[in-house]
């Protein structure tokens, strides 16, 4: 389980803050009408902030280069 956490704890940061992030946007920007796709509702907002918050954390993780022999 730690193994799967080191691996992976850049992509986990990032999930967690954009989740956060996603949240507080939710809480105090927001959408009055309703109509707002994903500001009118928390979970709306909340996933969206977490998979942005995955996708821009991840290209920052080291891959690894197989090397490969011809």
């Amino acid at each position: 389980m730690m193994e799967f956490f080191n691996k992976y704890k850049l992509s986990i940061v990032g999930v967690l803050v954009g989740g956060i992030l996603g949240f507080a946007y939710y809480h105090f920007i927001g959408c009055n009408t309703g109509t707002c796709a994903i500001t009118s509702k928390p979970f709306n907002s909340t996933a969206y902030g977490m998979m942005m918050g995955y996708l821009m954390f991840s290209t920052f993780e080291k891959s690894k280069k197989k090397d490969i022999k011809a």
